[in-house]
């Protein structure tokens, strides 16, 4: 049990650092194009580990799995995190770090419709606490400088998204179990952001070279190693314990994104995390049975 909690402390600090690490990778590269390497280096990181779960689970591949596997790429992958490092571009990293946490709410909606985990009293308490710290966290009477109501919205979008991807990888996660869906999803949604890419005559290549570092940071470290880490938390305990990184998370990016880029934490921004963590701790301890 304790190796999981260094897994959950490794996967909230690499996940912390996501929103800063795509920034500075943004000030250089296409947004697309930063969305396309990451997850494509990061799935084909998680590969290896996915063809070894595949064989233990003694899973071959359909032509009905790949459909499925790239339509939860295209929610995840192309759109959300398209849409995501968009609104690092036009946000404050710390603001962005703090919204793409509240996809697990968005998640117990969606899979109230999608699945037979519906919503009750408590869950309708979380939604609500969460949707206070969003509140908080727009700032509406007086946007705090480096943010924009654009890139909110785009952040809250993809976040909504996530969610959504979220409830759609459950199904495949039956068969292949998560490492290998994961990783394949990543790999398809980033062979359709590449078709998106040369669609819109976007780069794929230029500037590649000089940005190597950050690159390999946000798709190997962030995306590969993070994700890694996650699964491996939850092998080593349970769902539950694996999703306590996403609840350290909002404590830990804004600290991050105050010491590198020197971003001002607002007294609004505080009491946002406030909000969100508390209802996150509210999912946690309800996932648990304990609330």
């Amino acid at each position: 049990m304790k190796k999981a909690y260094i897994y959950v402390l490794i996967t909230a600090l690499l996940f912390g650092t996501m929103e800063v690490s795509c920034k500075i990778g943004g000030s250089d590269l296409d947004p697309f194009q930063l969305t396309f390497l990451r997850f494509l280096i990061g799935g084909l990181v998680l590969l290896p580990f996915a063809v070894g779960q595949m064989k233990r689970r003694q899973v071959r591949l359909e032509a009905r799995d790949f459909l499925v596997l790239a339509g939860v790429g295209l929610v995840g992958v192309t759109i959300s995190m398209s849409l995501f490092q968009l609104s690092i571009m036009m946000c404050n990293a710390s603001t962005v770090s703090v919204l793409i946490c509240v996809n697990p709410f968005f998640t117990m909606v969606f899979a109230h419709f999608m699945t037979d985990e519906k919503l009750n009293g408590r869950k309708v308490l979380i939604l609500v606490v969460a949707l206070a710290g969003i509140f908080f966290m727009f700032r509406h009477w007086d946007i705090q400088e480096g943010n924009s109501w654009g890139g909110m919205l785009l952040m809250l979008v993809s976040a909504l998204f996530f969610g959504f991807y979220t409830v759609l990888g459950k199904v495949s996660q039956e068969k292949l179990g998560p490492i290998a869906q994961t990783s394949i999803s990543f790999l398809l949604g980033a062979g359709l952001l590449l078709i998106l890419i040369l669609l819109m005559g976007r780069p794929v290549i230029a500037g590649v070279a000089d940005n190597i570092p950050i690159i390999l940071y946000t798709g190997f470290m962030v995306t590969g190693l993070g994700y890694y880490c996650f699964f491996r938390s939850i092998e080593l305990s349970d769902a539950s314990t694996g999703s306590f990184a996403f609840f350290l998370k909002p404590a830990i990016a804004p600290v991050i994104a105050m010491i590198v880029l020197h971003e001002v934490i607002l007294w609004n921004t505080v009491v946002g995390i406030a909000l969100i963590l508390t209802a996150s701790l509210l999912k946690f301890l309800s996932d648990r049975k304990i609330f």
